[in-house]
């Protein structure tokens, strides 16, 4: 997270609101070592209190201790912005982006809950597509889906702090960083940048 308070003013309702929607992280868990990461979906309850998702049983995480301290990184739109984008002189190049933080502990869940737990992670994506009809594990051959989940095992974090970096350019004067964000729009290096444009044309 980046330490300027400046690009830190997101409350924390904000912040879990963007994870909730976005529903995919990279889970970092430290151990003896390197770190251990992770890429999932994730679920995120109402409170914002819990995240649950589901890991591969020969995931290195699905073997640690309950309680195992972790991190849940929730990337947004990011892009390199050009010092010449700002029209002014004496800057330097940088990267604006969105990332949110869960900081937790993780835990397994009682395997009994897996279905459910698949089965509101599909819905909570596949609501999201209508008019399609969202898929179901009814759809399923007999024994498919069973044989399948043999292979995953469900876990939660409970979620002890949240931090978000909207790093916008709202260090810069509005009409540096209103340019900046036409550049990103039309040339901008990384992901999601014309919705990171526009975040930085509303920036305050």
């Amino acid at each position: 997270m980046h330490p300027n308070p400046v690009f830190r003013g997101a409350t924390d309702a904000f912040n879990l609101d963007y994870a909730r929607e976005e529903g995919f992280g990279m889970l970092a868990v430290t151990v003896e070592g390197a770190p251990l990461l992770s890429h999932i979906p994730f679920v995120l309850n109402a409170a914002g209190d819990l995240a649950e998702f589901h890991l591969v049983r020969s995931n290195p995480i699905a073997r640690l201790a309950p309680g195992a301290p972790a991190r849940l990184a929730v990337q947004g739109p990011h892009s390199y912005v050009s010092p010449d984008w700002y029209g002014a002189e004496d800057q330097v190049p940088t990267w604006n982006y969105v990332a949110v933080h869960l900081v937790g502990e993780i835990e397994p869940c009682p395997e009994a809950g897996l279905r459910d737990l698949l089965e509101r992670q599909s819905e909570a994506y596949e609501t999201r597509l209508l008019p399609k009809t969202p898929w179901t594990a009814d759809k399923m051959s007999d024994g498919v889906m069973e044989r399948m989940m043999r292979q995953i095992l469900p876990f939660r974090m409970r979620i002890a702090e949240v931090h978000g970096t909207w790093k916008l350019g709202q260090n810069k004067a509005e009409a540096q960083r209103l340019s900046a964000a036409g550049h990103v729009d039309a040339h901008g290096m990384g992901q999601e940048t014309a919705l990171l444009a526009g975040l930085m044309r509303g920036a305050v």
